[in-house]
């Protein structure tokens, strides 16, 4: 070898050795959360509403996989705030979890917290919002996480990428909303528009100048980062005239498949490459997204439109260009959504494995849906022959304790904060999907299911008819999971397990019980600390339909849940 060849090669060994580690070093990310009011009008209503930084939708969070992430939020308004960033796995650091009196109190007025967390194994779309009350009406935003420098996506690289983020608009306030619904036991107001991007579209009264609209060259492959972000609305979403290629679920890949139509639930997010035409159409197209409805309740039966648009077309006036309209599903298409569920399969490769647990350790049953509750004395309810309506997970309609239940745990004080016998099984059995009880009374408490360290837990979520079977969009934090089978009616635990998937099942954070069926789940209890779990239909969650995991500490130090940290708010 020659002396400039010697003199390459070892130029070559310290680049391999030193060069790639550092750009794959990870970064601290800082950003401001600010909540304030601010004027924001749509439908022509104006309305003073809560905000991120005076932004509606609030601003976006970026980071790559294994950045950690510093998010100084800071409460200008009355309201009592919190700030759940909603998929990320929080692994030891449940403290920045955010689910309000579950990890921490709440943030109150003039005061600050550090959400202080590092992405660890995640890449996708995910998003942020408030997780106390209903403020998440107007609290969210998206949480991009991108991967590692030098990691290429597993498909092709996208020409741009486009948040997408479906919301609700109310002309009155939400928080007045629910409050009214929990006093009176009757369902809320429905919303009076669902946003893109925080704007309705043209389709709605006063609405045509608060259109989204995307502006595309031809020949092109767009990334559109999907977030449901609606309050109590599953929806199906379609572009006129364009197909969509499914690519990630939940910050998860999964094996591509086009479709016309996609059904995202609330809490779930989705990654869908847009191919333009090659040759400019002379024409618009019409993004539209309407709700999916299974329940017997009242629902927003209204759509909201977004425009796509090639820019060689923009020249021309948009009125006078013919403009296309998509078919979207009827409401009630379960076969549509059942179909579109089915197709969606982990990418389960060498480099983004699948790691179904095999083996279980724990196995429960679990009861989702809706009840009643005796009306306050002397009072008159609007829920069922004059009861409150309540939801619950196993008959047990959660009580919000005062005291944060991850403190409780860590400083051994959960005496009076809650108790540790959430049952493995309802207590009741009946005919679940058949005709319902007549008793549809339901129990309260604050009960925790507690888990070794390490355990594989298999749950089984059984949807209900009482007051009508439903569909339950169940949002698990602190893990994702892998959807192993689901099927309509009562769950068989003979025959039913003999067709689960344990190869290539899609792993998600939020997935939907079927309406009058059943969802199976497996995950690894890999991370300590206290993990809520609810229906991310937000009036079900306020009804009662959330319970708790908590998951004890594991023998090694890496496995031990952090201290709090100095600023964790207090109750």
């Amino acid at each position: 070898m020659g002396a400039s060849a010697f003199i390459l090669s070892l130029s070559v060994a310290y680049l391999t050795l030193f060069q790639l580690p550092l750009e794959a070093v990870a970064e601290t990310r800082h950003y401001e959360f600010n909540i304030k009011m601010q004027n924001v009008t749509r439908l022509c209503h104006t309305r003073s509403i809560v905000t991120v930084n005076g932004k509606f939708p609030g601003p976006r969070v970026v980071a790559r996989e294994g950045d950690r992430l510093l998010i100084k939020v800071t409460n200008h308004v009355t309201n009592n705030i919190t700030i759940h960033w909603h998929g990320i796995r929080q692994l030891r650091s449940g403290w920045a979890d955010g689910p309000a009196y579950v990890t921490q109190c709440p943030i109150q007025t003039g005061q600050s917290y550090v959400y202080n967390f590092t992405v660890v194994g995640q890449r996708g779309t995910l998003f942020w919002h408030a997780h106390i009350s209903w403020l998440r009406a107007t609290l969210y935003g998206p949480l991009i996480i991108l991967p590692k420098k030098n990691v290429l996506y597993p498909f092709e690289k996208p020409y741009k990428e486009i948040p997408i983020i479906f919301g609700e608009w109310f002309n009155t306030d939400p928080e007045a909303i629910i409050s009214q619904a929990l006093q009176t036991g009757g369902g809320p107001n429905v919303s009076d528009a669902y946003t893109i991007n925080g704007l309705p579209g043209p389709l709605y009264n006063c609405s045509a100048k608060d259109t989204f609209k995307l502006k595309v060259k031809e020949g092109k492959t767009y990334l559109l980062r999907v977030i449901n972000a609606a309050l109590n609305d599953e929806l199906f979403f379609s572009i006129a005239n364009h197909s969509l290629t499914v690519v990630d679920a939940d910050a998860i890949y999964v094996k591509p498949f086009q479709t016309d139509t996609v059904l995202i639930t609330p809490g779930q997010t989705t990654n869908l490459l847009l191919r333009t035409k090659p040759n400019s159409p002379a024409a618009a197209f019409l993004m539209t997204a309407r709700p999916y409805v299974t329940g017997p309740g009242t629902f927003d039966n209204s759509t909201v439109a977004g425009i796509l648009e090639y820019e060689s077309s923009a020249a021309a006036s948009i009125k006078k260009l013919p403009l296309y309209k998509p078919v979207l599903p009827p409401l009630n298409d379960t076969a549509f959504a059942t179909n579109f569920t089915n197709r969606l399969r982990s990418l389960a490769s060498p480099q983004f494995p699948a790691n179904v647990p095999q083996k279980v350790d724990r196995r429960f049953f679990f009861t989702v849906g809706l009840g009643t509750t005796p009306c306050d004395r002397n009072a008159t309810c609007q829920g069922p022959n004059g009861t409150k309506f309540a939801a619950t997970v196993s008959n047990i309609s959660f009580v919000q304790p005062t005291t944060a239940l991850l403190q409780a745990h860590f400083s051994g004080q959960s005496s009076g904060v809650y108790t540790a016998d959430f049952p493995f099984s309802p207590l009741r059995w009946f005919n679940y999907t058949g005709n319902p009880p007549n008793n549809t009374m339901v129990g309260n408490g604050t009960k925790l299911m507690v888990l070794p360290f390490n355990t594989s837990v298999e749950v089984v979520m059984q949807d209900t008819s009482i007051l009508g079977t439903e569909s339950h969009p169940l949002h698990l934090h602190g893990f994702n999971f892998f959807v192993v089978g689901k099927g309509f009616g009562n769950y068989d635990p003979i025959n039913d397990p003999k067709s689960f998937n344990l190869i290539d099942p899609v792993e998600r954070n939020t997935v939907g019980v079927p309406a009058g069926g059943w969802l199976a789940i497996r995950f690894l209890a890999d991370n300590p600390g206290v993990w809520f779990m609810h229906c991310h239909l937000e009036v079900h969650t306020s009804w009662g339909l959330k319970m708790a995991w908590l998951v004890l500490d594991g023998k090694l130090p890496n496995q031990k849940l952090l201290p709090p940290p100095s600023d964790l708010p207090k109750c």
